[in-house]
């Protein structure tokens, strides 16, 4: 956990100077209670075991249920991130696949962009730092949203006044990094006074920070897919819970005997007169003994509650009912599961228009980086693969007929949801079946020129006809 120093007092005010923007942003970042921690917590499925249960039962099941886990939490977060792929960028006119590319790999972003969008998703942010490394390349680096926070300029959405990192290492050394518009303040790692860091002017003039923010709005702050989704969840965890506890106390069908003399032992406690579980015959001589069971609990109203439940929690979150395996007698068709899916589409494709745009700032801060004219290429694009799932027969179906119309075979390339690098193959391949092609067509007969046809003369019938007119 990151500390502020001590020797540091508030101040009332625009912070100014670097130690001020430090202590205003630390204050920004999420505590141990703040909501964040609770959506990662039920994401992991770490909330709270035995919540709902009696405190009896809490200490009679600890060791039974203590590992038990009914968490949907975790699912509903991964149905929209598996579907969440950049495949790569573009600038209508230009060239930028290969140069996006390259920065893209070197920052292994083709692996970790899947967790700043599942950061985001969790809770509700996540950052991304764009700066230069040791040999001026631009570097891409992840920030979680428990070791970053941004001030936005007032009345903008997106441009950042300043932003700050609290980094730990392995030792417990906390380091601080601060951006401006104007400077970068680094506190090093051991040193415990904000006031003791080293200013340098900002090559970028920018605050290389990105912010992707999950369901952003024009007020407020962004939040996460769980957040109506918990109650929910915890009325699942209740509900499971009864049913648990009632397959412990009442599931199997109880005994019971009246008239019989209760025996005690040399404690006082009662001695059960049989072993219910191993004796298959009761007895007893007392005349007025009688024998009795109490019919056992039915445990299928708790599954009802269960699955009303989860087609609620299914609502909510737009994910379809057959990720839960609500009403899972008879599977459901091709055609009923992506109608289905319809809904989960239409989330996830809302998701990609803010953080495609999130995306797009972070290449052109790439580019800034190196001092390229395409940092100013507002109109780049983020290329998606195709969050909706189809058979390969219907894929390749849609694709044949996209070709009809005239559509480049890039284009179909890349719907058929071939990555950057092997369309870029696909390309050299191409040039080289067609050299192939002429040497082979070299080597083959060539065909006989052919004469130009002969003209045949024109005939006199014309004169012939006249003279035979004037000798008659």
């Amino acid at each position: 956990m990151i500390v502020p120093p001590g020797s540091h007092t508030a101040f009332i005010g625009k912070p100014s100077k670097p130690e001020e923007w430090l202590q205003y942003l630390y204050g920004k970042l999420p505590g141990p209670n703040h909501p964040s921690r609770v959506y990662s917590d039920y994401y992991e499925g770490e909330q709270q075991k035995l919540a709902f249960s009696q405190a009896r039962y809490k200490s009679a099941f600890h060791d039974v249920f203590a590992q038990w886990r009914d968490n949907f939490c975790g699912m509903i977060v991964d149905a929209t991130n598996e579907r969440l792929a950049v495949e790569s960028f573009r600038i209508p006119g230009e060239s930028i696949d290969e140069d996006a590319r390259k920065i893209w790999q070197q920052s292994s972003m083709d692996a970790y962009s899947n967790a700043v969008h599942l950061e985001a998703l969790i809770s509700g942010r996540s950052y991304i730092v764009v700066w230069a490394d040791d040999k001026g390349d631009p570097t891409i680096t992840p920030v979680s949203a428990e070791r970053m926070a941004v001030c936005f300029k007032a009345g903008s959405l997106y441009e950042l006044e300043a932003a700050a990192r609290f980094e730990l290492d392995s030792w417990g050394r906390q380091q601080v990094t601060l951006w401006t518009e104007e400077y970068v303040y680094e506190v090093a790692y051991g040193v415990t006074e904000w006031d003791q860091g080293t200013l340098s002017k900002n090559p970028l003039k920018k605050v290389p920070v990105v912010v992707f923010e999950n369901r952003a709005r024009l007020v407020g702050d962004p939040f996460s897919d769980l957040a109506n989704c918990i109650p929910i969840q915890d009325a699942i965890n209740k509900t499971v819970m009864d049913a648990l506890t009632a397959s412990e106390f009442a599931a199997f069908p109880q005994r019971f005997v009246t008239g019989l003399e209760i025996q005690e032992d040399d404690n006082g406690n009662p001695i059960a007169p049989f072993n219910v579980g191993l004796d298959k015959l009761l007895q007893a001589e007392a005349p007025d003994a009688k024998f009795g069971s109490f019919e056992a609990a039915n445990l299928q109203n708790y599954v009802a509650l269960v699955d009303m439940l989860v087609q609620h929690l299914a609502s909510v979150s737009r994910v379809p009912s057959h990720y839960f395996l609500v009403n899972s007698t008879n599977a459901p068709s091709g055609e009923a599961i992506i109608s289905a899916e319809a809904g989960l589409v239409a989330k996830v494709k809302e998701r990609m228009l803010h953080f495609g745009e999130s995306w797009e700032r972070v290449i052109r801060l790439c580019f800034a980086v190196k001092r390229d004219k395409r940092q100013d290429a507002f109109e780049m694009e983020t290329r998606w693969r195709d969050p909706e799932y189809r058979t390969e027969a219907q894929h390749v179906d849609a694709l044949l007929k996209l070709k009809q119309l005239n559509v480049p075979e890039e284009i179909l390339w890349a719907e058929a949801g071939f990555s950057a690098s092997q369309i870029s193959s696909f390309r050299e391949m191409r040039k080289e079946d067609a050299k192939a092609s002429a040497e082979i067509q070299k080597l083959m007969p060539q065909p006989e020129p052919q004469s130009p046809a002969i003209k045949p003369p024109q005939g006199n019938s014309g004169n012939v006809a006249r003279k035979l007119n004037e000798a008659k």
